[in-house]
């Protein structure tokens, strides 16, 4: 399979908190809680992430002391450790001045105490979410709020290292917005009012500026791409996807050489764009008229997208910069993110076609993606290669970027489950998609929380990860179901 371009990372500032006063009244115990400190940095180290570590804090003096170097460091989450007992105040002046999310991680390094052996000492090794409380109600009381509590064992607890690897895994996305470039190149389907989005309001929210492209852009690194740059594409075209006769749908035909030489001509082209443009992502819509290299060059791009997919560089079309958001969060989460839309209902079997005629991201497909040569593309000017495929089987994930009426972002929601069965071979990408209570229930309160058309599909079930990422940037949510 095509393989990752860039390796997802991110950085984690982590601190501890003690009652200074404990450690002169009872010896040895600093150096066990320095140890924990260390186990639980090697914990989250573990989720490939750049850990800052501040130290244990055992006085207000050092948490004011700490905090310029905490700001300066460029920081996507915070981990506060709670490894004793410690007094609010160790805490409260970092609290105040993170905008980025704090999580509270109480890990005791026991399951229980030793009843028979039990003392003080014992007590205060795992005394790890006695002052949660304290400095949840405290961040409140300032106007902030802690992010998530992670609650367990230190040694052995599946389920606190699994919530240690999400909030990582937020950390990645919340470090790939920042500073990211999605590109806007064209201009909307005609008539679809709800694809526009302003970018300055798509900065306001994510951090992400929004170069705007002209089709010319394109053109040019359509026209410079060497013969031996679209060879390479067509041998690597054809060593990830199938190619074969056409069935029931008379739009469709065996991909053709031209349609071939075509796409890996304009899969090389985006790579020249992606990298001369220092995108992150693009967000496109061109029609040109017929007969010209703009049209040509704007109808070419669809297997080069899919690639691009895979190697985590999200391409959205239809000029869904705000889709394109929501696969650069999927993806980051390393779940996907293909650009889909509903499709016909089975009422019989209770499920609907999840699915769009492109982009889609390869690295979730089930078996080999398949290119077929459309005659046209429905609603759309132009013909060429199509990308289809069905999505594995198993959870499902929708996460659709709308806005409400003040103009807000707004995130919508869903799960479902993938499951096996035949789907349409019309060159575009569908799964059948089954939801909870009914699908035909689901889809209606989707659709009552005013989404755009096109959402963003990812594989497993993460509405809950999603929306953590929505509360770090203070974006309304709502999951459906």
């Amino acid at each position: 399979m095509i393989n990752r371009k860039e390796k997802r990372t991110a950085k984690i500032g982590f601190f501890s908190v003690v009652h200074a006063v404990y450690f002169d009244q009872f010896p040895g115990l600093e150096d066990n809680l320095k140890k924990y400190h260390a186990d639980t940095i090697a914990l989250t180290e573990k989720n490939d992430v750049e850990v800052v570590d501040y130290g244990i804090i055992g006085s207000s003096e050092e948490a004011f002391a700490s905090v310029p170097k905490m700001l300066g460091d460029n920081l996507d989450v915070m981990f506060c450790n709670m490894i004793t007992y410690a007094t609010s105040s160790v805490f409260a002046p970092i609290m105040k001045a993170m905008d980025i999310p704090v999580v509270l991680v109480a890990l005791q390094p026991r399951s229980h105490l030793d009843y028979s052996k039990a003392n003080t000492f014992m007590q205060l090794e795992n005394d790890n979410i006695c002052s949660v409380p304290e400095f949840t109600g405290v961040a409140i009381r300032m106007g902030k709020k802690v992010a998530d509590v992670i609650i367990g064992v230190l040694y052995g607890d599946e389920e606190a290292e699994r919530d240690i690897a999400e909030w990582c895994d937020i950390a990645k996305v919340l470090h790939s917005l920042k500073g990211a470039r999605l590109g806007l190149m064209g201009h909307v389907l005609e008539a679809m009012y709800d694809m526009h989005a302003d970018p300055t309001a798509i900065f306001s929210a994510f951090g992400i500026h929004v170069p705007l492209l002209e089709i010319e852009d394109a053109v040019k690194c359509y026209e410079e791409v060497t013969e031996e740059e679209i060879n390479a594409k067509i041998e690597l075209i054809k060593s990830e996807f199938d190619m074969p006769e056409p069935k029931s749908d008379p739009v469709t035909e065996k991909l053709t050489e031209k349609d071939l030489i075509k796409a890996a001509r304009g899969a090389a082209a985006l790579d020249r764009l992606v990298t001369e443009k220092k995108l992150t992502g693009l967000a496109y819509y061109y029609e040109g008229r017929e007969g010209t290299i703009q049209r040509e060059v704007a109808t070419s791009f669809i297997v080069g997208n899919s690639i691009l997919n895979a190697e985590g560089t999200p391409m959205c079309g239809e000029f869904d910069i705000k889709t394109c958001v929501a696969m650069l969060i999927m993806d980051r989460l390393n779940i996907g993110g293909s650009f889909a839309e509903f499709h016909p209902f089975d009422f019989d079997e209770d499920f609907i076609l999840v699915g769009h005629d492109g982009p889609h991201h390869i690295a979730i497909a089930n078996g080999k993606p398949i290119l077929r040569s459309l005659k046209k593309f429905h609603g759309k000017p132009g013909s060429g290669a199509s990308v289809e495929f069905k999505i594995k089987e198993g959870p499902i994930t929708m996460l659709g970027i709308t806005q409400t009426a003040g103009g807000k972002f707004k995130f919508v929601i869903g799960e479902g489950i993938s499951k096996a069965g035949p789907i349409p071979p019309t060159g575009n990408t569908n799964t059948r998609g089954f939801f909870e209570p009914t699908t035909k229930e689901f889809i209606k309160r989707w659709v009552m929380e005013g989404p755009t058309h096109h959402y963003a599909l990812g594989v497993g079930h993460k509405a809950d990860t999603i929306r953590k990422i929505a509360d770090a940037l203070g974006i309304e949510s709502v999951i459906v179901r």
